[in-house]
């Protein structure tokens, strides 16, 4: 699908979504916990989705009803050592989430993966499984097949690939029947997400302790135990595309159904807005961003990477220069989200330079507009919708129905509550 953005957005009220890294983290919890969870979470997504599915492979009942997700869990005595064959579509937290999980349940699993997926780095997380009872195929070709099963130890992982390691970890351990320790070494980066598994952990009983920075210990033997009924907060990472529109428009926009206190590290977007200069307000539950005097400003991207492409878009149009830095990790996006940012903007006028681990933009008072591909990557396509509210002409995004993966309704929003049209073709 094709999209023509005829009348930028003007301004109004949204409702941030469900979040999609929260959703992830309770529907595994809820499949290994006893007893039934409801997950109140109203909207649904391709990423999502494809964790329900594979633990429903697994053998848990999940079902989306009124709202939001029932959960009967995996019945682990009759687990088999049939070959399970899971779906993780395009979705690097449902396979990095699960392959330790299934390799602490003894599990012979086999992992179908698409698009990027084989292609983002399992190095660390792999080593460690296969270095602890796991026998695994070669991890760049689809489907990776893991068999055997994790034994308790000391697990040692690099902090600079992806949190997301440490998280499946986290998830798979406390079913072990001995203790183990996790050491991240270097700096881990993203970590408000790993911070997030941990809330998400305690709040189905499970206990880990870090008694030195970096290094978690987890007792084996726990037992998930279902909270009943669990909610789903709002998305700070996709309610940042429409913050970032407040303020590179002509209006301010208002996003409700935020939590200010969220683990979610893309909350930072709302410092990060007020940095460039706009006006934020900050009340219970919402956030409203209108435009201001917008300036460049350096930015470290290291616990924050989500928010790189509508950061760009914001500098795009702020006087001056802003610099963004430590978001290397981008390359192992659904796209290489360094190249196609840059690729995506300056196709629409921007003056942004690509570095190896960055971008540096070079603000403009207006942009042009034009076409853009959207590169299979749902990120892009939002970014330069958005980008719209600041170009002479219109744009044109090829491939605009990536944003299913992380935001189906994102067309509907955009045409609806904000004032934005585009054409569908």
């Amino acid at each position: 699908m094709n999209v023509r953005i005829l009348r930028p957005i003007v301004g109004g009220t949204v409702r941030a979504i469900a979040s999609k890294s929260e959703a992830h983290r309770l529907l595994i919890c809820a499949a290994l916990a006893e007893g039934e969870t409801f997950i109140s979470c109203p909207e649904r997504s391709e990423d999502i989705d494809a964790t329900a599915h594979c633990l429903t492979s697994l053998g848990a009942s999940i079902r989306h009803e009124r709202n939001g997700f029932a959960v009967t869990p995996i019945d682990r005595h009759t687990v088999s050592n049939k070959q399970y064959t899971l779906d993780c579509s395009e979705s690097g937290s449902t396979l990095r989430f699960l392959l330790p999980v299934c390799g602490a349940l003894g599990l012979r699993v086999s992992f179908s993966m698409r698009g990027r997926l084989p292609d983002r780095p399992l190095s660390g997380l792999y080593d460690e499984m296969a270095s602890h009872g796991c026998r695994l195929s070669e991890p760049d070709i689809s489907p990776l097949i893991c068999e055997g099963k994790l034994k308790p130890g000391v697990y040692t992982l690099p902090g600079n690939i992806s949190s997301q390691f440490v998280s499946g970890l986290l998830f798979a351990l406390p079913l072990l029947s001995g203790d183990s320790v996790i050491r991240v070494t270097d700096n881990l980066e993203s970590r408000p997400y790993a911070d997030m598994t941990l809330d998400t952990l305690r709040l189905f009983g499970i206990k880990i302790t870090e008694d030195e920075r970096q290094v978690f210990r987890v007792p084996g033997g726990q037992t998930f135990r279902s909270p009943k009924t669990v909610n789903v907060s709002g998305d700070w990472s996709n309610a940042a595309i429409w913050l970032s529109a407040g303020a590179i428009g002509k209006n301010a926009v208002i996003c409700t159904g935020l939590d200010p206190d969220s683990r979610q590290g893309d909350r930072a977007i709302v410092e990060l807005l007020a940095r460039f200069g706009a006006d934020t307000v900050c009340t219970d539950g919402s956030v409203t961003v209108s435009p201001g005097t917008i300036c460049g400003i350096e930015i470290d991207a290291g616990d924050t990477p989500d928010l790189v492409p509508v950061l760009a878009a914001v500098a795009a149009v702020a006087e001056g220069r802003t610099i963004i830095c430590n978001a290397g990790r981008l390359r192992i996006k659904e796209s290489d989200r360094l190249r196609t940012v840059a690729a995506s903007l300056s196709g629409l006028g921007a003056d942004i330079t690509e570095t190896e681990d960055g971008l540096i933009i070079i603000g403009k008072e207006k942009l042009t507009g034009g076409q853009t591909e959207s590169f299979g990557d749902h990120r892009i396509a939002m970014t330069a919708a958005i980008v719209s509210s600041v170009c002479d002409g219109n744009v044109m995004i090829h491939d605009a129905d990536a944003v299913r993966k992380s935001y189906p309704g994102f067309w509907d929003d955009f045409n609806t509550v904000l004032g934005g049209v585009s054409e569908e073709f």
